[in-house]
C-alpha cells in the first residue's frame, strides 16, 4: 500500500481506489469462495464510491455556480454580507485572544 500524505480529498480517494484495485489484482488468482465473495463486494463498493464521488462533485459545481450567479446578480449586498461576516469573525477572534 502507498503511504498517503495527501490532504486533498480527491487525491485521498484516488489513492484508496488504487489500493483497492491493487488488492483486487493481488487476489485475482485465488478461487476460494470467501475471497471471491469479498472481491465482488469490493468491486461493488468501488463502483458505489465512484458514483457517490461524481454526485458530490456535481453538487459542489452546481453550488459554486449558483453562488457565483447570486454574487454577480447582487454585488453590493454580497459585499455588505462579506464585510459583516468578516467584521464579526474578526471581533470574535479579537476577543478570544485577549
Amino acid at each position: 500500500m502507498k503511504k498517503n500524505t495527501a490532504t486533498h480529498p480527491e487525491a485521498e480517494a484516488e489513492h484508496l481506489l488504487e489500493d483497492a484495485q491493487a488488492l483486487l489484482g493481488a487476489t485475482a488468482h485465488v478461487a476460494e469462495e470467501k475471497v471471491v465473495e469479498a472481491r465482488k463486494r469490493l468491486m461493488a463498493a468501488i463502483e458505489q464510491g465512484k458514483e457517490a464521488w461524481d454526485r458530490v462533485q456535481q453538487k459542489a459545481v452546481a453550488g459554486a455556480k449558483a453562488t457565483d450567479e447570486m454574487i454577480r446578480d447582487h454585488p453590493y449586498p454580497s459585499i455588505g454580507i462579506a464585510l459583516g461576516v468578516g467584521a464579526l469573525v474578526g471581533y470574535l477572534f479579537g476577543r478570544r485572544n485577549n
